[in-house]
């Protein structure tokens, strides 16, 4: 049995000890129990990362300029110019009339999740913690990325996944032996490639500790921004890897902290 109000309580005391074990409990075998835990942790990791979600979100704006520079047109604003043109039998001058466009999005989110290791409840509460703040985050264009030998898209830049069904995949991932991380790098890349967005940024929660034998700063050098959440008790080569490759880098404490720390990242000048 699942008593979600034993679990806030637990929650309310130690919300990385409650998270991670609720994602292990995701995994009982118990199917009753496992359909309980899975759903109870989608609801709670969308709502945690939303509380962490801060100013700058990566929505498109809606902009109003001269209906010579394309759009749809303003009726409201374009009024005067219509009246004073039938008032003498003619046709308003384009620029003349409002038209309303959407800007491009602000800011496009590829976040990358490195499970070449022994993936915890720990560790998927941090990565579904993660995704869900990307998802907030960058509403229009995040996409979701695994790797460890190989690199594999859960969720493309631009696609109808769910929050809660992205979530979902995160929770399942498994660990796996080789840290592919050039090969992450590069699909990264890829993903953002389309992006009209004015912010193309890379996120790799990871510690950055390549086994394979290609050489990861080519492909972190390529990112127009790379940003690096690493497990603040083994960050000491996820330091060097920022240094090196011209990335900003934060420690990530707990599960808990993740959508704080995206946020610390991303609004740092």
């Amino acid at each position: 049995m699942l008593d979600e109000e034993a679990f806030s309580t637990v929650f309310r005391e130690d919300a990385d000890e409650a998270m991670a074990l609720l994602v292990e409990m995701s995994k009982a075998t118990d199917e009753s129990l496992r359909a309980a835990a899975r759903g109870l942790a989608r609801r709670l990791m969308i709502d945690v990362a939303r509380q962490g979600v801060a100013r700058g979100r990566g929505v498109g704006k809606l902009r109003r300029d001269r209906a010579d520079r394309g759009g749809e047109l303003d009726l409201d604003r374009s009024l005067p110019a219509l009246v004073d043109a039938a008032a003498v039998g003619g046709v308003p001058a384009l620029d003349d009339l409002v038209a309303r466009r959407w800007a491009r999005p602000e800011l496009a989110l590829c976040l990358v999740i490195d499970t070449s290791g022994s993936m915890t409840g720990a560790r998927l509460a941090a990565a579904a913690l993660t995704a869900a703040a990307c998802s907030w985050r960058a509403p229009v264009e995040h996409a979701v990325v695994s790797f460890a030998r190989t690199a594999e898209v859960i969720r493309p830049l631009r696609s109808s996944r769910s929050k809660a069904a992205v979530v979902d995949s995160v929770l399942s991932l498994r660990g796996h032996g080789v840290t592919a991380l050039a090969a992450a790098l590069h699909k990264a890349n890829e993903q953002l490639a389309s992006s009209r967005a004015a912010r193309k940024t890379v996120l790799l929660l990871s510690d950055c500790r390549a086994t394979d034998d290609q050489d990861p700063l080519p492909a972190a050098r390529a990112c127009e921004e790379l940003l690096i959440l690493a497990p603040a008790e083994d960050c000491e080569e996820a330091e060097r890897f920022a240094r090196d490759a011209g990335a900003r880098w934060h420690p990530l404490t707990g599960a808990a902290s993740a959508p704080a720390a995206l946020a610390t990242l991303l609004d740092r000048p």
